[in-house]
């Protein structure tokens, strides 16, 4: 079926008082794992999200990746949207619409509020012009290199009313907020301020995204989807998932030269991640989306 766009499955998922998760695509299994694991939850829909660094790792080609994706989405019974996250350069976002992304998300969250604002609204406007949706970041959202404080530091979690000022000044379709979370988390200890989420709920007229969505737990999750939060951003989890499955795979088959059954083994239980996140992710009780694996946290991008 075709692809939908990301502004629907956003709006639908809002109006309705759910979430819909977008999930980091690395490489075609990544993709492939997300929807098979959509398929088996009987999720509404899906966003399948390929960052900037995604890019970079395929030596900066975006469409090989972006095309793969968008295939396999589209042999999927589930919507399925393709989505650009955490892009930095001007240039690459100005290829999404002709790799065939339905929107962005435009990340200048590092920079100061005036240059955020400035880099922002100059990129709302190219995107409206191509028919991007556009995603946008105010605040520190913790784990990020370039971010410069933690993400329970005094002063980086979004302010209301600022957000509010923001979103007016630039016209960006959904913001991510700073309310706890923390990139690249390997471990669910995130701890999220809710009351934060309502009052920003309150503020901002536009769908808001918790980015960093890997390090909460399951009850933070189902709760900050009550608070008001539209978009929920995983890629961590998948990728613990997967490097967790290969070692098993490999150390029970020290000799296995072949990768299809050590990528197989990786790929389903990044499937069955992503089913059962999907039902934390709309409100249902079940369990522990994944198990809190003994790594530490890293930081890193998402």
């Amino acid at each position: 079926m075709p692809l939908v766009p990301t502004r629907e499955l956003v709006s639908q998922a809002a109006a309705a008082g759910r979430a819909v998760a977008a999930f980091n695509v690395i490489t075609l299994e990544h993709a492939e794992a997300i929807t098979t694991g959509a398929a088996a939850a009987g999720a509404p829909g899906v966003i399948l999200q390929i960052s900037e660094n995604a890019v970079r790792f395929h030596g900066g080609r975006v469409e090989p990746i972006a095309r793969a994706a968008a295939e396999v989405g589209k042999a999927c019974e589930v919507d399925i949207a393709l989505h650009m996250d955490h892009v930095t350069d001007m240039r690459l976002l100005r290829t999404a619409a002709d790799a065939g992304f339905s929107s962005a998300m435009f990340d200048a969250g590092a920079q100061p509020y005036a240059e955020n604002l400035a880099a922002t609204r100059a990129a709302v406007q190219w995107a409206h012009g191509a028919g991007l949706w556009l995603e946008a970041e105010l605040g520190y959202v913790g784990g990020k290199p370039d971010a410069p404080a933690s993400a329970h530091a005094a002063g980086v979690r979004t302010d209301p009313q600022e957000a509010a000022r923001y979103v007016a000044d630039t016209g960006v379709d959904a913001l991510a907020v700073a309310v706890g979370s923390s990139h690249a988390m390997t471990e669910r200890s995130a701890t999220l301020d809710h009351a934060l989420i309502e009052r920003l709920r309150e503020a901002v007229p536009v769908p808001l995204v918790l980015h960093g969505s890997s390090g909460v737990g399951d009850d933070d999750l189902r709760q900050a989807v009550r608070a008001g939060i539209a978009k929920i951003n995983i890629g961590t989890a998948l990728n613990v998932a997967f490097t967790g499955a290969v070692r098993e795979a490999l150390a029970e088959r020290p000799d296995l030269t072949d990768p299809r059954p050590y990528i197989d083994r990786g790929r389903q239980t990044m499937a069955e991640t992503v089913r059962v996140l999907l039902g934390v992710v709309s409100g249902s009780a079940g369990p522990e989306a994944f198990p809190a694996p003994e790594v530490a946290h890293r930081a890193g991008p998402q």
